[in-house]
């Protein structure tokens, strides 16, 4: 998940505004901002309940799928939920809030295709896909985007198909396509390894917009940076002229700053003159973006982040003393300081103190690092997602019983049945790899986990199942010889939730704890 832009703040006291609604889906508050009237959505009654009051409304339905704890979803809260005129433009669709940890929402999760939080998804009153908008662009984009797809967008998978026959596009249809949020997509316009070609074909049609071309060869060259083809003279002459120009440069910042060193591999294979020079252009142009006060304080975040992975560039990915230039350092610890120290709304704190905790990190700082996020624990609405941090940084460092201390923190601090599920595999695979033979704390984990999923109506459904499976594909290769009662034991417990099942969830429960086939 990363971090996101853009330019406004919520009022301080916004975090402890929930808004409550009635009817089948008020199973708990909704952690938003107030201003638009989120129907909440648990199960596929709530949302046939949202379509049929868009059509007879003749309004499109805009669908939001979030977590509480996440920061790119607190970082939309922070900066776009709260827009004036974002609020304005949610009066003309029916605003469907799914919060990935409501009873059932996971199904809901599988029926719409939505994985990562957060998920945009704008649809037509008869429930056609028009567009994904993408969070992690700048809000007064996403504005415009929403905009354009409410005037009378249609559905993106045809003006896909349309593009891709080299069919004529209005200039709005293609900024669709090149601000379409291609990883939020879930491969459901084209498969994720060709992606990146697609994206530069589309640059090469007749008619697109100066600006969307940039994008589609912005975004392909990152998509395709492992397994495309080197780019062509042209598609440099492009990042080129992005980076010299500090317009195109903010036009396309959350690139820039989530992708650069995807960037740089996709511009050139091998170390060389011309790819430091890129590298020195890629660092001025950052250095530039970072000192935009119009960004958010989580785009600059970013920013610095990305600063820091380029200067890491030819660094081994798992070195945790990186050789970086001490003014870079420096800067770094200075730029979480203030962050620390000037934010005061809590959505916004949640996404940049994180984000500040793994820049830092990424700097070899960890004792900033552990000090930073340790001072925000009582600060978080969601101290377990710092806790699993906290983990990682001690792992990542060599101080494993402190590191599993810390996960198993964060598991019993964690809330909701789809979040208790993840941080409960990941505290998982932690103690499985890092204390193998305490099979006894490692039964009596997976023994909560069953349970807890037998009473989730959604377990059995994607980011939960995803959780459910990741352990099961630890425990079954560690339960041999003397470990093998516990897997038998687990697997009883187990047989008992899946008899209750029918269908689907049948299935993948029937999966589980299970050696895989071939």
């Amino acid at each position: 998940m990363k971090p996101m832009p853009s330019l406004s703040l919520l009022r301080a006291a916004a975090l402890a505004c929930a808004l409550t609604l009635g009817g089948p889906a008020a199973h708990a508050a909704i952690d938003m901002p107030p201003g638009i009237a989120w129907q909440a959505a648990a199960a596929d009654s709530d949302i046939e309940a949202a379509f049929a009051k868009a059509k007879g409304e003749k309004k499109p339905v805009l669908l939001y799928w979030g977590a509480k704890w996440c920061p790119p979803c607190n970082q939309l809260k922070a900066t776009l939920f709260n827009r004036a005129d974002f609020i304005a433009q949610t009066q003309g669709v029916v605003p469907v809030m799914i919060d990935g940890d409501l009873p059932g929402a996971q199904k809901l999760g599988a029926r719409f295709k939505v994985r990562g939080y957060p998920t945009l998804i704008l649809f037509s009153a008869d429930g056609q896909e028009v567009t994904r908008l993408p969070g992690e662009a700048d809000a007064p984009r996403v504005v415009k985007l929403l905009q354009t797809g409410l005037a009378g967008g249609r559905p993106i998978k045809d003006v896909l198909t349309d593009a891709r026959q080299g069919k004529s596009l209005k200039a709005g249809e293609w900024q669709l396509l090149g601000f379409y949020s291609w990883d939020t997509d879930e491969q459901q316009l084209v498969a994720a390894g060709l992606r990146g070609e697609l994206l530069r074909q589309l640059a090469t049609r007749k008619g697109v917009p100066a600006e969307t071309r940039t994008r589609l060869v912005l975004k392909g060259l990152a998509a395709g940076a492992e397994s495309g083809e080197a780019a062509t003279p042209a598609e440099r002459a492009t990042v080129a002229a992005v980076l010299k120009d500090p317009k195109q440069a903010r036009a396309h910042v959350d690139v820039l700053s989530n992708q650069a060193p995807e960037l740089v591999r996709a511009l050139y294979r091998q170390a060389g003159a011309e790819r430091d020079a890129t590298v020195a252009q890629l660092q001025r142009a950052l250095a530039s973006l970072q000192a935009d006060k119009s960004l958010s304080r989580a785009d600059r975040t970013s920013v610095l982040i990305s600063r820091v992975n380029l200067a890491r560039l030819d660094e081994p990915k798992a070195s945790i003393s990186p050789k970086l230039d001490a003014a870079l350092v420096s800067e770094v610890r200075a730029f979480a300081t203030r962050m620390d120290r000037e934010i005061t709304d809590g959505y916004e704190r949640q996404a940049v103190i994180t984000a500040a905790g793994h820049l830092l990190g990424q700097a070899g700082l960890w004792t900033e690092s552990d000090a930073l996020l340790k001072a925000n624990l009582a600060r978080s609405h969601s101290p377990y997602y710092l806790m699993s941090q906290l983990g990682s940084n001690a792992r990542k460092t060599g101080r494993n019983d402190e590191a599993l201390n810390w996960y198993e923190q964060a598991f019993a601090k964690s809330e909701g049945p789809a979040t208790r599920l993840q941080w409960g595999s990941t505290y998982f695979k932690n103690l499985i790899e890092l204390a193998p033979q305490d099979s006894a704390r490692i039964e009596k984990l997976v023994a909560q986990l069953i349970t807890e999923a037998a009473a989730d109506k959604g377990a059995f459904y994607e980011r939960s199942a995803r959780s459910l499976q990741r352990v099961s594909d630890q425990l079954v290769p560690w339960a041999t010889g003397a470990n093998a009662p516990v897997l038998a034991r687990l697997q009883t417990q187990l047989g008992g939730v899946c008899a209750k099942l029918d269908g689907t969830e049948r299935s993948t429960c029937d999966g589980l704890l299970k050696p895989k086939k071939g």
